[in-house]
């Protein structure tokens, strides 16, 4: 089950954090698998962990709000049987202490970055007759997290292209789907404890891991299992839809 032999995968930010995870569980099923990446020292350690496991995976520079980087990198690709536009970026603010830049950061990278996977490899899935895309949602979509403004913005549109997509390419074989996990432990975490939480980072990271009903966060190797199983064969029958991965924090908490 849950073979990807002979299949292509492209994953956005695919060399830190759940995109890390995800390149590496891809990769061990089989799979093709393309990362697209900005950041050198990433790349670095995703390959170190690659040769660790004997798995092997391509590597291609771009930014994913650059449109045309987008296209250009999908081609040279050729065939792409699944995309995981997981590339995206954070953001600690209301609405009255977010700036316009940031919240154009947030929207070029999150949304757009999105918008740009997906018009780039729709095209490619059409004429090879279908394919799976999976987008990177959140928690932060559906409630209401305090000083997440532009991030719940970016991933309430997240979650509303997808359905729009999965409607529009029904006929065209392309399931479309998205994800919305609660707090996964990843660097990025522990990065932004150190920079707000100087000294407090062990009881602040508690306080966020008991957000969960749960009692912790999740940990990036059981975001990428979810996302294998549903880009693949086994998950034809799903398009059009949001799987919370939360530890019970949408539905839970009280």
């Amino acid at each position: 089950m849950f073979s990807y032999k002979d299949k292509t995968v492209v994953i956005t930010g695919g060399a830190s954090g759940i995109g890390k995870s995800a390149s590496l569980a891809f990769a061990r099923q089989g799979a093709s698998v393309h990362v697209i990446e900005l950041n050198e020292n990433n790349v670095k350690d995703l390959q170190a962990s690659l040769h660790q496991a004997s798995l092997q995976a391509a590597i291609h520079y771009g930014d994913v709000s650059d449109q045309e980087r987008m296209v250009a990198i999908m081609a040279s690709i050729g065939k792409v049987d699944v995309l995981v536009n997981n590339a995206g970026v954070s953001h600690i603010g209301r609405v009255t202490n977010t700036s316009t830049a940031d919240f154009e950061r947030l929207f070029h990278v999150n949304v757009k970055g999105v918008y740009n996977g997906m018009f780039a490899v729709i095209p490619l899935m059409q004429k090879q007759g279908g394919g799976a895309i999976l987008n990177l949602c959140s928690i932060a979509a559906w409630v209401g997290l305090s000083d997440r403004f532009a991030y719940s913005m970016t991933k309430g549109a997240v979650y509303a292209m997808t359905i729009s997509a999965a409607k529009d390419y029904l006929a065209d074989k392309i399931r479309v789907n998205c994800i919305s996990p609660a707090r996964v432990h990843t660097p990025f975490v522990d990065g932004f404890l150190a920079k707000n939480y100087p000294g407090r980072e062990q009881e602040m990271f508690e306080k966020l891991s008991k957000s969960q009903p749960i009692g912790r966060m999740a940990h990036p190797d059981e975001i990428a299992t979810l996302m294998v199983y549903l880009c693949s064969d086994e998950a034809n029958f799903i398009t059009g839809t949001d799987y919370p991965i939360d530890g019970g924090f949408l539905t839970l908490n009280s």
